[in-house]
């Protein structure tokens, strides 16, 4: 185990899965996955591998108060091993090589695990704590295809504007603040973004929101006039940006430090910020977000303790120790009333649909337009990693 923290209903078909680059086609036929629910569960096999984002699989070795692993292990009789990533593309690589029986997915990782057959149909029949969860999280876009479910949701949590309050004449309630070049000149060099192509799509939002004309109507959704728009953004917002992150302990040192005075955030990071200067808010435009998704690998040797663990884990008890300790919505009000913190699910918006409707959970952009569009070819995820590649220059 390593240093904890890191870090977004229609169904898509498999059509427009294909045409992410690099996958292998859906529905390939290699003997070697399973991609097809199981009906019925058999005797668990004493062992289970985890691929995770740090903090979701606690055993106690980073931290003996910290252990949600050890009482699986003790009702299951299934041994956890685990290893932790730090970005979804790392992740998509490490679930390829066949170790891991159990993958927790972001928005902008599932589908790419659908679409290369390295994700098995979950039979949620055989997860009975799945019937807690938030109905706004089930059947979502980044969780299901073609009516299938690929996996049940763990925690979610927004994207937020964060900033030093000194540094701003007012309250900021715009993404303005990181994309206008008016507010940008205030804080040159001072500015910080998430170090993900996915943050692309945070520019498209903003676009959506202020530029109508260009007839964005989902940010994960662009064809290549709306791409070029989002990353030309991007490209002038790149000359004031001091660091873009991705480990949140850089950036709480950054704005404790005023090295970063504004930029994307989660709500964790603002919790543990020491600099009561410091503010975040959910802007008027919306956000990007993620809800995370427990998904079987395709290639599972220890399907029956991964359902086990998939169950665990959804359970009120666990869910709520380990999106409080990571710092998320947890998935369920049956959680919420097992936070050590009673004000942690009104921090995190645990439930709030209204909330919930604001946000722009993530998504793996594929060449078939997510929003509908039959009539343009959209951008695929390896067309907006190489634009952030420019970007970043």
């Amino acid at each position: 185990m390593k240093t904890p923290f890191r870090r977004g209903r229609v169904a898509v078909a498999c059509l427009s899965l294909l045409s992410v680059s690099v996958l292998a086609a859906c529905g390939s036929g290699d003997d070697d996955k399973k991609t097809e629910a199981v009906e019925e569960l058999g005797d668990t096999e004493g062992q289970v591998s985890i691929l995770a984002w740090p903090g979701y699989v606690e055993d106690g070795s980073n931290d003996p108060n910290v252990d949600w692993v050890s009482a699986f292990e003790e009702k299951t009789g299934c041994e956890v091993t685990s290893k932790v990533y730090g970005t979804s593309d790392e992740a998509l690589n490490l679930a390829k090589s066949g170790e891991y029986d159990v993958i927790a997915a972001s928005g902008d990782l599932s589908l790419r695990l659908i679409a290369s057959d390295e994700a098995q149909e979950i039979n949620t029949d055989l997860v009975p704590n799945y019937a807690n969860v938030y109905d706004f999280l089930k059947d979502t876009e980044w969780n299901s295809v073609d009516g299938k479910n690929y996996g049940v949701p763990h925690g979610y949590g927004a994207n937020l504007l964060m900033y030093n309050t000194k540094n701003f004449d007012s309250p900021h309630t715009s993404w303005g603040a990181v994309f206008e070049t008016s507010e940008l000149e205030k804080n040159k060099g001072k500015v910080t973004a998430y170090d993900s192509p996915i943050y692309i799509a945070d520019a498209a939002l903003y676009l959506m929101k202020t530029q109508p004309d260009l007839g964005i109507e989902n940010p994960y959704a662009l064809d290549q006039d709306q791409l070029d728009a989002a990353v030309e953004l991007l490209k002038t917002q790149r000359e004031y940006v001091g660091e873009y992150w991705s480990d949140y302990l850089k950036e709480i040192q950054a704005f404790e430090t005023g090295d970063s005075v504004v930029g994307t955030t989660w709500q964790v990071i603002k919790n543990n910020v020491k600099n009561k200067d410091v503010e975040v808010t959910l802007p008027t435009e919306g956000a990007t977000a993620w809800n995370d998704t427990w998904m079987l690998s395709s290639q599972s040797e220890n399907p029956n303790c991964a359902y086990a663990w998939m169950d665990y884990i959804l359970s009120p008890e666990a869910n709520a120790q380990a999106t409080e300790y990571f710092g998320e919505a947890p998935n369920s009000p049956q959680a919420c009333e097992q936070t050590t913190d009673p004000k942690h699910c009104d921090t995190f918006h645990a439930g709030d649909e209204a909330y919930a409707e604001q946000l722009w959970f993530w998504r793996t952009p594929v060449k078939e337009c997510l929003d509908g569009r039959t009539d343009v070819e959209c951008t695929d995820y390896a067309q907006w990693t190489q634009a952030w590649t420019e970007i970043k220059g």
